[in-house]
C-alpha cells in the first residue's frame, strides 16, 4: 500500500465509507469518491467476478466487482499467487472468494471500470452442457409436451465470448436465433452428488445467449444439436459471474431477450422443468464436472424460430440479454 494512503474500515458491515481513503498531500490517488460510494457493502456478498483487459492492452486480468458496473478490484495484479483465469483459479481448490476478500479489504489495485474490455468472465472451460426444452413456456410454444427426463447437448469452448463482443452471422446459415439462459458455473469437481449436495459445488451463476443455427440444428447434421450451437461466437456470456451467496432465490429470476429495444422472451426460473440441483446431480452421475464447467439451464419462450412469422437475426441487430441479480449483456450482430 502507497505511504501516502491511509485506509480506515468504519464497521465490520462496511468495507469503506466517504473517509474511508485519506491523502496526505490532499488528493485521492487510488480511489476516487464515486469509488467508495460504489463499495460501501460487505464484502462476503455481492461478489461479481470478471476477465478483463485494460484499454491500453496487455494481458488478461481476474477481477471482482461489488455490484454490477463497479469498479474493479483486480486481483491478479495484487496476488501472483492467484491466475488471471477464473476456471484456472476454481481448480487450484483454494478459496478464490477468501483471498479475494483480504485484496478487497486491503483495498489495493482499483481500477475503473471505464478503463477496461470486459471478456468473458469464464474462457476455455472444459465443459459447456447445455439443457433443451426445460422452461414450460418453450415447450407450449412449440406445441410439445413437457419433457419427463431432461435432454442435453454440449457447445463448444470455442465460442464463447464476452458480453460485449459481437455475434458474427455465419455465412452458411440464414436461421440465426436467440436464447438467453440462466447459466450455473461449478466451483469444484463433482461426481455422483445429490441433489441436496449441488449447492456446495456451484461457484456462481451468469448469463448466456445460445445462440443458434436453426437450419444446422433442426435439418442438417442429422438433427444433431452440436454444430448448429457451436459455430464461432455462439455463446457471448458475462457480463460477471456472480457468486452463488449473491442469489437469494435462483429459482425466482426473471429472464429477457430484447432485441433492437423490444421484449422478445420476458420469462422466469421458475419455469424450469428441471430445478437446477436435479440437472447438476443428473449430470453428476453421468461424468465428472469440473471447476468452472459451466451449464446452460434452459430458454423461456420467444425465441424466433417459433413466431409468427419466424424471425432471425440480421446485421445490424442489436442483441441484449439481461438476468435479475446478475445484469445486461449487449451483443451487436454483424
Amino acid at each position: 500500500m502507497p505511504s501516502n494512503i491511509r485506509f480506515v474500515l468504519s464497521s465490520a458491515s462496511k468495507l469503506f465509507s466517504r473517509s474511508a481513503v485519506e491523502a496526505t498531500n490532499g488528493s485521492f490517488s487510488l480511489i476516487s469518491a464515486s469509488s467508495i460510494r460504489k463499495f460501501s457493502v460487505t464484502a462476503s456478498r455481492n461478489m461479481h467476478f470478471v476477465q478483463f483487459q485494460l484499454k491500453s492492452r496487455g494481458p488478461q486480468h481476474l477481477g471482482a466487482q461489488l455490484e454490477p458496473n463497479g469498479d474493479i478490484f483486480d486481483i491478479s495484479a495484487v496476488d501472483s499467487s492467484i491466475p488471471n483465469s477464473l476456471v484456472e483459479c476454481l481448480a487450484t481448490g483454494e478459496s478464490v472468494i477468501e483471498k479475494t476478500k483480504r485484496i478487497i479489504a486491503a483495498g489495493k489495485s482499483v481500477v475503473s471500470v471505464n478503463d477496461v474490455n470486459l471478456l468473458a468472465p469464464i474462457s476455455k472451460p472444459d465443459k459447456v452442457v447445455c439443457i433443451a426444452r426445460n422452461y414450460t413456456g418453450h415447450c407450449q410454444e412449440q406445441n410439445l409436451p413437457a419433457p419427463t427426463e431432461p435432454m442435453f447437448f454440449s457447445k463448444f469452448s470455442s465460442c464463447l465470448i464476452g458480453p460485449y463482443d459481437e455475434i458474427i452471422l455465419p455465412e452458411i446459415s440464414k436461421r440465426v436465433d436467440w436464447e438467453v439462459e440462466l447459466a450455473v458455473v461449478m466451483g469444484k469437481k463433482a461426481k455422483c452428488i445429490r441433489p441436496d449436495q449441488v449447492e456446495s459445488y456451484i461457484f456462481g451463476y451468469t448469463i448466456a445467449q445460445d445462440i443458434s443455427a436453426r437450419d444446422w440444428q433442426k435439418e442438417r447434421n442429422g438433427g444433431q444439436f452440436l454444430l448448429g450451437k457451436s459455430m464461432d461466437t455462439f455463446c457471448p456470456i458475462g457480463p460477471s459471474v456472480v457468486t452463488r451467496e449473491n442469489i437469494i432465490d435462483v429459482n425466482n429470476l426473471n429472464v429477457k431477450t430484447i432485441l433492437n429495444g423490444d421484449v422478445k422472451q420476458n420469462g422466469n426460473t421458475s419455469e424450469m422443468i428441471f430445478k437446477i440441483d436435479f440437472m447438476v446431480s443428473y449430470l453428476s452421475q453421468i461424468f465428472t464436472l469440473l471447476p468452472g464447467d459451466v451449464i446452460l439451464t434452459g430458454t423461456p419462450a420467444g425465441v424466433g424460430v417459433h413466431r409468427n412469422p419466424p424471425l432471425f437475426l440480421k446485421a445490424g441487430d442489436v442483441l441484449e440479454s439481461e438476468i435479475e441479480c446478475i445484469g445486461r449483456m449487449s451483443n451487436k450482430v454483424v
